[in-house]
């Protein structure tokens, strides 16, 4: 009795593979001996699975496979051929955390708190002239930036010194094609046109793409040092000023006595990641944001009504518009902005 049943069940299994075979490829891909050879449609479909992950692994972006809802969407940049270990210890510090809160404990910055634990990485901005040439030791992840940071090695520096002297971190051009391990960096107006060099905007041809520009000599990198950024020298004066075009179309002036350092900066697909579920941005410390027109009348300007009706301009809970209206108010600068950034956009 049980072995009759148990060959009627595999009876129907053997007959519901076979409907399944026939309805992915033609009637002559299963053969009538009974066997169930690999069949031709799902190889072709399997296929197309591994050429958009193959595709995807080129683009620089890293897909997970849908084994849970938070992975179906969950798409981040890939870290193939980075440094798999942790940070280079004499150039890390603890950092705390400070939830958006300033000195007296007052929420400056919404939504902040909580994420994981991070190391900070010390960054050398400035590379000044004269600093000793660099053998790129190796390419890391930092969770501080948006950008890959390359460790340097210093040539020239005796092995007495300490190891904060030997080694430096920088920010690291794109490494695919243009920096990688075992290449020597350069700071100085006599240092090679090649990416990953530092030199003042006197020594770089106009046209060129740079980033970690300094507003100030020797005070450091502060334009264009997040991911797959990148600014152009415009123009060269004779009165001691370039003109560089930033990545919003805002073109200003600064001394070209100022270090830039040559090349595009890594990471450029950081903008196209998805971070698929909610957690993720918990980890980054983002708290969760509840729209104005959820409220009540009492809490934001958005609140209250019958339905979703808003009723007004977008504003934030003090009643400050949020969509074109203008808040940078600095006459101190103002004389180095050659075009701002809403008139290049029209």
């Amino acid at each position: 009795m049980l072995r009759a049943l148990q060959q009627s069940l595999r009876g129907a299994i053997r007959q519901q593979t076979q409907a399944v075979c026939e309805r992915l490829t033609s009637s002559a891909a299963c053969s009538s001996s009974g066997r169930l050879p690999e069949p031709q449609g799902l190889v072709g479909l399997w296929a197309q699975i591994q050429s958009r992950f193959a595709s995807t692994r080129a683009s620089g972006l890293k897909v997970y496979k849908p084994t849970t809802p938070g992975f179906r969407g969950r798409i981040i940049t890939s870290r193939k051929g980075l440094w798999k270990g942790g940070p280079f210890k004499p150039l890390t510090e603890g950092l705390s955390r400070s939830g958006g809160r300033n000195a007296h404990g007052v929420i400056t910055s919404r939504h902040r708190g909580g994420g994981h634990r991070k190391v900070y990485r010390h960054i050398d901005f400035a590379r000044s002239e004269g600093t000793a040439a660099g053998v790129v030791q190796r390419l890391e992840y930092d969770p501080n930036r948006s950008a890959r940071i390359a460790l340097v090695k210093h040539k020239g520096v005796a092995a007495t010194a300490p190891l904060r002297e030997q080694f430096s971190y920088y920010l690291a051009p794109q490494a695919s094609t243009e920096v990688k391990e075992g290449d020597v960096l350069y700071s100085g107006a006599d240092a090679p046109i090649r990416p990953g060099n530092t030199l003042p905007l006197s020594a770089i041809p106009v046209g060129m793409s740079v980033h970690n520009i300094e507003l100030r000599p020797g005070a450091g990198g502060q334009l264009a040092r997040s991911a797959g950024t990148f600014c152009t020298l415009v123009k060269k004066g004779d009165d001691g000023y370039s003109v560089i075009k930033l990545p919003s179309g805002e073109q200003r002036l600064v001394l070209s006595s100022c270090m830039a350092t040559i090349g595009v900066l890594s990471n450029p697909q950081h903008k196209n990641r998805k971070l698929g579920k909610a957690g993720a941005a918990r980890w980054l410390g983002r708290r969760p944001r509840v729209r104005g027109i959820a409220m009540n009348p009492v809490d934001h300007p958005h609140g209250g009504g019958r339905g979703k009706s808003k009723g007004r301009i977008s504003q934030t809970p003090w009643g400050k518009p949020t969509k074109g209206y203008r808040t940078r108010n600095n006459p101190r600068t103002d004389w180095a902005i050659r075009v701002s950034r809403h008139k290049a956009r029209s």
